[in-house]
């Protein structure tokens, strides 16, 4: 295919890596060299030799990819892919909250952008966030968790202590309802449900597992059990089914499907490398702070 060739010249002659999330359109996924979740990937990215990023994703996690590489330029093919979650909290908001709970520490999920960061104790994944909790907080710890009010909610539950939320949530995890779940079990009696910690309490209570995109790979490759009921948005059963071809994956609804994951598509990929666009900046002082954050969950 021209457009796959034209991408891997431009890939070779730009020293740049390609980096796509387990949401993005198979296409994507196909030409990326690494494949996963957003800090993953950004860690990954950072320990290549690579002189430029290309992050199919959306705009935080192209930042996080920044602030682990500050020296590499990164880029996003489309620069209007954003997380309506991330942008459902400012620096400005949180400073706010922090304000009214002088004695909390502050846990922002991995999903927020950099000026966001930059105001957090700690950051964590939604794979690691109960492990978090558990290791970088003492047990009397006030903890503000934001942004995502399910994924705290979720992690409440495990860990037997109270968070004071945010109000934020995943627009395209609340699609998925419990008579989702309901409908796919009596289609595929013998399948395990496994959802994402960022859909809603009705529907992780059905769960057979509430795990991460990365939880969700692995348990699938590690276990004997052949079909998949996948609560998380529908991106993410191309490489399952891409990498597990002897097993069956079904999502549990067709409408969680996130509009911006959706928005890189290959001619975006090949014109970010021809034009160098768009390239994602964020400043010195924010990068020193929001790394402080993310340092401290990748030393627990």
């Amino acid at each position: 295919m021209e457009l796959v060739e034209k991408i891997n010249r431009l890939r070779k002659e730009r020293n740049a890596v390609i980096l796509a999330h387990n949401y993005q359109i198979p296409e994507v996924q196909d030409i990326a060299d690494y494949v996963g979740d957003s800090l993953g990937l950004s860690i990954q990215a950072s320990k290549t030799p690579a002189d430029v990023i290309v992050f199919c994703g959306v705009y935080f996690m192209a930042e996080t990819a920044k602030i682990l590489s500050p020296g590499k330029t990164v880029l996003i093919p489309d620069a209007n892919a954003g997380c309506p979650m991330a942008d459902m909290i400012t620096a400005e908001e949180l400073r706010k909250l922090k304000r009214e709970h002088p004695r909390a520490k502050v846990l922002c999920y991995v999903n927020t952008t950099a000026e966001v960061k930059a105001e957090c104790d700690v950051c964590c994944t939604s794979g690691n966030a109960e492990r978090i909790v558990r290791e970088a907080f003492r047990s009397d710890d006030e903890i503000i968790f934001a942004p995502d009010q399910y994924l705290a909610r979720n992690i409440s539950t495990r860990v037997g202590r109270d968070f004071i939320f945010w109000k934020g949530y995943c627009p395209t995890h609340v699609k998925i309802l419990p008579e989702d779940i309901a409908r796919k079990r009596v289609l595929y009696p013998e399948a395990e449900v496994m959802v994402h910690p960022e859909c809603t309490p009705a529907v992780t209570e059905l769960a057979d597992k509430v795990v991460s995109t990365e939880g969700m790979m692995r348990y699938a490759r590690e276990t004997k059990t052949r079909e998949f009921i996948i609560g998380t948005e529908i991106g993410i059963l191309h490489r399952l089914k891409k990498e597990n071809p002897d097993k069956s994956f079904y999502p549990v609804s067709e409408r969680a499907a996130c509009p911006n994951m959706k928005l890189t598509t290959l001619e975006k990929v090949l014109w970010a490398l021809e034009e160098m666009q768009y390239e994602v900046t964020v400043p010195p002082d924010i990068i020193s702070k929001a790394k402080s954050s993310l340092q401290i969950m990748l030393d627990h």
